[in-house]
This record gives structure tokens, sequence and C-alpha cells, in this order.
């Protein structure tokens, strides 16, 4: 069946600038962290996608190791814009990430040049693109130089492989440098994307000062803690929930008494979160 989108669906949202570039982006995003792996339902990441598109969003953010295993997120994702989207690619905002392990050896992880720009043109290839809209460096490398991170964004830019040139997870200090690189080379830092929900508040001490100083956009991962901040959990870990899978055998017993729920989970159990 040959999909057709709401044509309602820029009535749905009100959308902003990031920072303050003349790129503007919905509210919420679809992240394909989860649910969008070999492992998962292909029809309903199918739905999730449509019914976000149809919602009014636009920004559909991966990288290059979402899964599980690595990359399927990707590949899953090209197949269905091949199968539904690829006519509204200029419609579409979409983000991909190295910077995480992804490959074996000493070139698939972190972000040297050979890393990033190796990861790019296979995640290029997974989705069926020409080019992604942001390519992030997904993480601070503390043993590889900030200018060699910056240099395969610039290049990535200038290359047409990507738009615009974003990180995440960077601390302040790095952040700033990383734009003012970024700024210097005439590829401006578009977006910085930490993880922000009320149990991880950590960009308020100095990441969020840092992004008011160079004037990037900010985008949150997590902002539901993976569903903590639902009720989801409330009473307890449901057996087809993401925890339970991630942590079945630890709460075979759960909740310890009843009513507890999430208010009881220490957060040192959702690293993700």
């Amino acid at each position: 069946m040959n999909y057709l989108p709401d044509p309602g669906r820029y009535s749905y949202a009100a959308y902003r600038r990031c920072g303050r570039s003349g790129l503007l982006l919905p509210p919420v995003s679809l992240g394909l962290w989860h649910n969008f792996g070999a492992a998962d339902d292909f029809e309903n990441a199918r739905r999730l996608i449509h019914g976000a598109f149809d919602a009014g969003i636009t920004y559909f953010d991966l990288a290059n190791n979402y899964g599980p295993p690595p990359g399927s997120a990707e590949e899953c994702f090209g197949r269905i814009f091949m199968q539904d989207l690829s006519r509204f690619r200029d419609e579409l905002v979409i983000a991909t990430k190295a910077g995480h392990l992804m490959w074996p050896g000493p070139y698939g992880d972190w972000g040297s040049r050979k890393h990033m720009l190796a990861s790019l043109d296979q995640s290029l290839s997974r989705m069926k693109l020409e080019y992604v809209d942001i390519f992030y460096a997904h993480r601070h490398d503390p043993e590889t130089p900030l200018e060699e991170t910056a240099g395969a964004l610039i290049t990535a830019v200038r290359s047409g492989k990507a738009l615009y040139a974003g990180i995440s997870k960077f601390p302040a200090e790095q952040a700033r440098q990383m734009c003012s690189m970024l700024g210097e080379a005439g590829v401006p830092c578009l977006v910085h994307q930490v993880r922000y929900n009320m149990f991880s508040r950590e960009p308020e001490t100095s990441v969020f000062q840092a992004v008011r100083e160079t004037g990037i956009g900010c985008v949150a991962f997590s902002p539901l803690a993976q569903g903590m901040l639902t009720d989801r959990y409330l009473e307890g870990i449901p057996e087809d929930s993401r925890g339970f899978f991630s942590m079945g055998i630890k709460f075979a017993a759960w909740p310890p008494w009843p009513g507890a729920g999430a208010r009881a989970l220490p957060r040192w159990l959702w690293p993700g979160c």
C-alpha cells in the first residue's frame, strides 16, 4: 500500500528555530535509538515513522550504532525511506552520529577523522541517502584532538554529505571550543544534543550556559527517561516493556511493595535515562 501522509500535518506543531540558524525544527523529534533494530517488528517501526510524519514531526534522529545490532536502525529507516518517504525528502530533517563503537579494530570507535568520515559513508549507504541534514560527533573523545573531530565535521559539510554539523554529550568547555573551531571554518555548529530529564539534570550546571553563549540550538534526548517519567512503570515492570527485557531477571519480584513501581527504582539501574 502506498503511504499518503496527512495533508494537515503542518498545522499540528509550532516549529522552533534551532539556535541562531535558519533551520526550524518540530518541538518533538522521533529518535530511532530503540524499537527499530533487526529484532524489532518492521511494520510497527513503519507505523511509528508514518505516525510521526503525519503529526508534523519532520526530524528523525539516528546514529550509526543504533539497533541492535549496530547499523540495523539505519537499515530499517532506509528501507522505510525508499518505500514511503523518498518523495518527501525535502520535507525531512534526518540526522545521524558517529563516535560510539561500531565495528572491530582501532578505527571503529571514538572521534578520529578516519572513524567519523568512514562512519558517515556507511550511514548514507544504509539509509539510501545522498546526504544527511545533521551529522553529529556523538561524544567527546578525550584522546583525539578537538581540531581533528571538528575537521571531520567540516569535511562532511563541505563535501555535501551533511548540511549541518552538530555535537552530542560534549562537556561545556569542549562544546565552546568545537563551536569556535567550526565557526572559524565557516561551518557553524548547529546544535548540541544532551541527555536531559528530571532524573538527569547535569546540563543545568554548565552545558546550558555554553549553549546560550554560543547561540547554538539544544536538543534533549531521553526527556521521559526512557519511559520512567510516564505511568508505564508505576506499578511494576510490565513483561512487554523495554525495562523487563533489559532487567527482567533483577526485577522478577518487582515491585518490592504494592504501588512502589518506578518511584522506588534506584537511578543507577537506568544508566540510559
